[in-house]
């Protein structure tokens, strides 16, 4: 994924849709030239880089076998493309507020809504510019067919410093509406963007940490105030959690060692790997 056009969010000066910006590219792995590239957000004025993890996935599409790419985007919607073109096959909302767009063309282009661009008095973004969902990496089981990530809702005020002309078409900042941003551990059918379940987690966060899901049926998950949880992959249901004492920020990874198997993270400066005991793992 690429990010956005420039740190000046404001997009007067750069006119069109700032093509190669907000993309997911396809490359040539032995010449590097392009393949195909897909824009999720043309023009972005709102920070909605896309740099958020694609997964790769097998999977029957509208009764069809197909090799797709799944990405839920910053902007708020989640994408389902077919990576041998990049073809746009589905793209639908996974947060509750959607306020920029009413929906996506035919092509998956983002259908704006007018008067919602950041102005001078400010305007009201859902989701906010941190997002509906950021960087750390989402994960698929394809025993469930579900795709899991950490997903944020919240919105923000965004205002342009100037208006005047030949300001440079300004910044924009994006203090907090008052309102508490929510977060969520939350799984999609992977082929058809529905939600299945959401395990809400404590606080808000700006980021989140990363996800992992294990051919256990589990998806283990951190928080930033230092607690890692594992759920059912299938219904959400919280079964474990331990409090690592400090920030998580990172995605959890699980490795076997002499046919045991340990989930670690990193919490704070610390690595914390953790396994069954000998008597449970029998």
């Amino acid at each position: 994924g690429t990010g956005q056009p420039g740190s000046q969010w404001a997009g007067d000066v750069r006119e069109g849709d700032n093509l190669f910006t907000e993309c997911v590219v396809a490359l040539d792995v032995d010449t590097g030239k392009l393949k195909w590239y897909f824009q999720f957000t043309p023009h972005d004025v709102r920070d909605w880089d896309a740099l958020e993890m694609p997964v790769l996935v097998d999977a029957p599409f509208r009764g069809q076998p197909r090799k797709l790419l799944v990405q839920a985007n910053r902007n708020g919607y989640y994408y389902v493309l077919d990576r041998t073109n990049g073809q746009f096959l589905l793209g639908t909302p996974f947060v509750s507020r959607l306020s920029w767009s009413s929906g996506l063309s035919p092509e998956g282009r983002p259908i704006l809504i007018p008067g919602t661009d950041p102005s001078v008095q400010g305007s009201k973004t859902c989701p906010s510019t941190m997002g509906a969902t950021n960087w750390p990496s989402p994960a698929y089981s394809p025993d469930t067919g579900y795709f899991y990530f950490m997903a944020q809702e919240g919105c923000s005020i965004n205002f342009r410093v100037s208006d005047k002309p030949g300001a440079g078409g300004g910044y924009i900042r994006s203090p907090h509406e008052g309102e508490e941003w929510q977060f969520f551990l939350r799984a999609l059918d992977a082929t058809t963007g529905k939600k299945v379940w959401e395990y809400r987690h404590v606080g808000s966060m700006r980021y989140g940490p990363g996800v992992l899901s294990t051919a256990g049926g589990l998806v283990f998950a951190g928080e930033h105030k230092g607690l890692l949880s594992a759920v059912d992959a299938r219904t959400g249901k919280p079964l474990w959690h331990f409090n690592t004492g400090a920030l998580i920020t990172s995605g959890p990874i699980s490795y076997s060692i002499d046919g045991q198997q340990f989930v670690a993270i990193v919490s704070g400066a610390s690595v914390l790997a953790f396994a069954l005991p000998d008597s449970a793992a029998k």
